[in-house]
């Protein structure tokens, strides 16, 4: 590959004997705008998540479960070594970097695209090594780099917030009092969309904007590209009395704060403000106060949100319909995937999708993260598994949903591996617990049906979801094992809503996933303790023709048949006639 060999001829310039490029912005963001994009620019990798490192000598790419698949094929014929993290003898970077520690005595790399916290353990773990960390070798190597975004910001009232921006930042400042902290710097998008009540378009399917956040004790800080701002919104944060600069000009102005205690998240912020902050400054490393207020949601997000899963309902279940109906029209993953979209832009606030769809015929769908394009998708045939996993942003929310219907007729191992995910998807769906649970003590209800066949997904089986923001928030999940990087292992609490998306992945014959979202509620409280749960919030059939009901026992039927009858309940009166009756025969009851 033309790209790798004349990088390595940089790092010989540049007297580097490797360089690190993860998959990252200044904000250590889950999803990049194009101008961070340089692993995908070097790799062809497009996958949202991957870390290569590039040496005088060869090139590898590190991906985790999600993306083996997609990464071996994107990469087929490059000199790329694959890692696929997670199988067994396959070294992490750390331990490929400690195992190469004398051919690999320089590493280069950007501190501002890279974790304060992986900076400081990657050099804790590599003492011998020197790393170089203002080192962004593509501004010059990426000769048409893409621009950074410039959309404008539109803002959110309190019928959507349900809590003004001027009360969230006075909280955030008695958070900084709280950890006797006289400043809190905050470079999470998500988390400053949420502070401000603000949205904006600057990385696709992920509603936020450009900008850092300096809070002290009675003054707001916001470092933003400033041409994003109309006439409106620069009223507004002169009303809540934030202080607006220029987006270049934050890393000028923290080099000014001295002689104070600032409150940060070391996962959170990059590098380069690390080492800029502590010259001459004391570090708090603390969440930010911010990541569970946002993943909490108020009355008036909870209230919203079911709003848009009826809408996002109405859509998806109108779209199964259309494609169950009409075959012989000789669809493609990804005209079935446009018009899906077209569904959900006929529904009153929607905004984007929530992330790229993803529309995956047979054995595409073992593809977790599989996304077809115009020239190259399968044709839809009267047979075998579609996997459809979508969402959408509202006003009112976002969505995430995964059904996996059939075309046709289905095998009786398909159907056993369908039902399989089927009980794994309702036993979570059921969980009652005591308060301070964690995802990682219930995954295995999820997880359970599917090993009893010795078969296993490569992926947390849920994740939070953001109101209007990111489509994956923490802190709460569902994952077997923790993994310190997601911080997805939170106590469950009241407000929180997470995904359920257990599934089977055969390569190259299909893939199956049952995907809904669910509202972490309050049970109970008495002598043994308080008891939580979760409700269903997702209104849209589950096939039932991929399921063999002799394999579900008296309380998942039960289940099934009440979710259907409330999906029926809500739904039904946005259809036609004909997608009505049709509804009621996808939400029959089972016996």
């Amino acid at each position: 590959m033309e790209l790798i060999s004349e990088f390595q001829k940089l790092l010989k310039e540049k007297q580097m004997d490797a360089y690190l490029i993860p998959t990252s912005d200044d904000h250590q963001s889950e999803y990049i705008c194009d101008f961070f994009k340089t692993r995908a620019y070097m790799t062809g990798f497009t996958g949202s998540a991957g870390t290569l490192l590039i040496t005088q000598t060869e090139a590898l790419l590190w991906v985790d479960g999600r993306y083996h698949i997609q990464a071996a094929k994107q990469t087929d014929g490059k000199p790329i070594t694959l890692m696929k993290q997670g199988l067994p003898n396959v070294l992490t970077l750390e331990e490929y970097l400690k195992k190469n520690a004398e051919q690999i005595s320089v590493l280069g790399l950007d501190g501002k695209v890279c974790s304060a916290q992986f900076v400081l353990d990657l050099a804790k773990a590599l003492p011998s090594v020197q790393l170089k960390t203002n080192e962004d070798l593509f501004e010059t190597f990426w000769k048409e780099r893409p621009k950074l975004p410039m959309k404008m910001l539109f803002g959110l009232d309190l019928f959507f917030t349900g809590q003004s921006a001027q009360e969230k930042i006075s909280i955030v400042q008695r958070n900084i009092k709280l950890n006797h902290c006289t400043a809190h710097v905050l470079t999470s998008l998500e988390d400053q969309a949420w502070l401000y009540n603000l949205r904006g378009k600057d990385i696709a399917y992920t509603p936020v904007f450009l900008s850092f956040t300096v809070v002290l004790e009675n003054e707001c800080h916001l470092f933003i590209d400033e041409r994003k701002i109309d006439k409106t919104i620069e009223k507004y944060l002169k009303d809540i009395n934030v202080q607006t600069h220029s987006y270049e000009s934050f890393y000028e102005f923290i080099k000014t704060l001295k002689n104070q205690t600032i409150l940060v998240s070391l996962s959170k912020i990059n590098y380069t403000i690390y080492e800029t902050l502590m010259k001459e400054n004391q570090l708090e490393n603390k969440e930010n106060p911010t990541y569970l207020m946002k993943a909490v949601k108020n009355e008036t997000e909870i209230k919203n949100t079911l709003l848009a899963h009826i809408k996002d309902g109405v859509a998806v279940t109108k779209w199964i319909h259309y494609i169950k109906t009409h075959l012989s029209q000789k669809m493609t993953e990804f005209t079935a995937s446009q018009l899906l979209e077209e569904y959900r832009k006929k529904q009153d606030g929607f905004i984007e999708p929530s992330f790229n769809t993803i529309c995956a015929y047979q054995k595409n769908a073992a593809m977790m993260h599989y996304s077809a394009t115009a020239d190259k998708a399968a044709t839809l045939e009267a047979n075998g598994l579609l996997l459809v996993d979508s969402g959408g942003h509202y006003l009112e929310g976002t969505t995430d949903i995964t059904r996996t219907i059939a075309l046709g007729r289905v095998s009786p191992t398909i159907k056993r591996h369908y039902t399989a995910v089927l009980k794994s998807m309702i036993a979570l769906s059921q969980a009652v617990f005591l308060r301070g649970v964690r995802g990682t003590n219930l995954d295995i209800l999820a997880r359970g049906p599917i090993w009893k066949l010795l078969l296993d997904y490569k992926c947390g089986t849920g994740h939070g979801v953001g109101n209007l923001l990111s489509v994956h928030e923490g802190p709460n999940g569902f994952r077997w094992q923790v993994v310190p990087e997601r911080n997805d292992s939170a106590v469950f609490e009241e407000g929180m809503i997470t995904t359920n998306e257990p599934g089977i992945y055969l390569e190259n014959k299909y893939g199956i996933r049952i995907e809904n979202e669910m509202l972490c509620i309050h049970k109970g409280k008495n002598e043994y303790g308080d008891f939580l749960g979760f409700e269903t919030i997702t209104y849209v059939p589950i096939d039932l023709e991929c399921i063999d009901t002799k394999l579900l026992d008296a309380s998942e039927k039960k289940w099934l048949n009440e979710y259907h009858q409330t999906v029926y309940e809500t739904i039904s009166p946005y259809l036609t006639e004909t997608e009505k009756m049709w509804l009621e025969t996808c939400t029959k009851k089972i016996k």
